[in-house]
């Protein structure tokens, strides 16, 4: 048992290695075809066309991929708050890969995420025993998590069609929001899944059922959602700020859409279910601090003219004195106005 905890242990490690580093390499590839095309963040998706983004891609999904057979070595109480360790490893690269600044504050608040996600996780009931598809297909079409399916679909409608327009630009919760509500139902469904791959190996073969189709269908379909707007996110706002904040909000839909669709509550002591509000609390609270020190984004170029237009300086001379303002790129503006104190004598 000790040994394959280990190795579940050692797979978690490299899975949030994976999907830490892939959130810096998918930033990149964005950024370098957001310069030669429209931005992801405006509908572009040029980036498909981008080998680097295409390599954060794949180190993202080996990261899953580790994940998912973590949790066939070891328990859920032991995988999922490394989970977290992808929120440092991504803040710490961005911070040196791509100069995104971490502030004391936004460390934190990056801490206080983590504690509180790690606080909820810990306190987290066990699994039921699942020995067939039908079984979870029972549990999905139940009244409390049809309505649970029903809101989230709502939310992402609105999310999508009215506030991503008008306010995501400026608004990381819209995008980041997307994905948490829709990555809920992406948990369940592959989890879904994962459960009959391993049935079906041994020997129970649940391929035969249509639910386990349609659980693939919606898995599909939510992941496809989930990256495109993820992708927005990474190209519109601080990689070390989308980060946590996401981490955070998936992780509480997620195991909320859990205690309603498994009913995880059940036989749940109450200071167990006061354990995990305290979590939810915290990582509520992380992740208020993070968006605090969040530094405002350059808005968007959004015509052709404004790269066009020049930047008008002062040189100030005086005292055989030269003061010259440089921009903040370290380049010198188009125009330079030139005051000289005998100008006004």
């Amino acid at each position: 048992m000790y040994s394959s905890n280990l190795i579940g242990f050692i797979l978690a490690v490299v899975s949030s290695a994976f999907i830490g580093s892939s959130f810096i390499i998918k930033k990149k590839g964005l950024q370098k075809a957001g310069a030669s095309g429209p931005r992801a963040s405006v509908g572009g998706y040029g980036y498909l066309l981008e080998p680097l983004w295409w390599v954060g891609m794949i180190t993202m999904i080996v990261g899953e991929i580790s994940n998912f057979v973590a949790y066939v070595y070891a328990p859920a109480v032991l995988v999922t708050p490394l989970g977290a360790l992808s929120i440092i490893v991504s803040a710490v690269l961005a911070h040196f890969m791509l100069n995104e600044k971490l502030k004391r504050m936004g460390m934190l608040g990056c801490l206080i995420c983590v504690v509180g996600s790690t606080l909820i996780v810990l306190h987290a009931p066990e699994e039921l025993s699942i020995d067939s598809v039908q079984e979870i297909w029972e549990l999905a079409i139940q009244p409390a998590f049809l309505l649970y399916t029903a809101s989230v679909a709502a939310v992402a409608l609105v999310l999508i069609l009215y506030c991503a327009p008008r306010f995501g630009q400026t608004n990381i919760m819209v995008y980041v929001g997307i994905c948490s509500v829709i990555g809920s139902l992406t948990v369940m469904s592959i989890k879904a899944i994962g459960i009959a791959i391993k049935l079906t190996l041994e020997g129970a073969n649940q391929l035969v059922y249509y639910q386990t189709w349609i659980f693939a269908m919606v898995a599909v379909t939510c992941i496809v959602t989930q990256l495109n707007y993820l992708n927005m996110a990474l190209d519109t706002f601080n990689t070390a700020l989308v980060s946590p904040i996401y981490y955070a909000m998936f992780t509480s839909f997620t195991i909320f859409a859990s205690v309603i669709m498994f009913k995880d509550y059940s036989g749940q002591s109450a200071s167990s279910i006061a354990s995990e509000l305290c979590g939810f609390i915290t990582v509520l609270s992380g992740t208020a601090v993070l968006h605090s020190t969040r530094e405002p984004d350059p808005p968007p170029i959004t015509d052709l003219y404004t790269p066009l237009s020049p930047k008008v300086s002062w040189v100030i001379q005086g005292n055989g004195e030269v003061w010259k303002q440089k921009d903040e790129d370290g380049s010198f503006p188009s125009f330079i106005t030139v005051l000289r104190p005998d100008y006004f004598k």
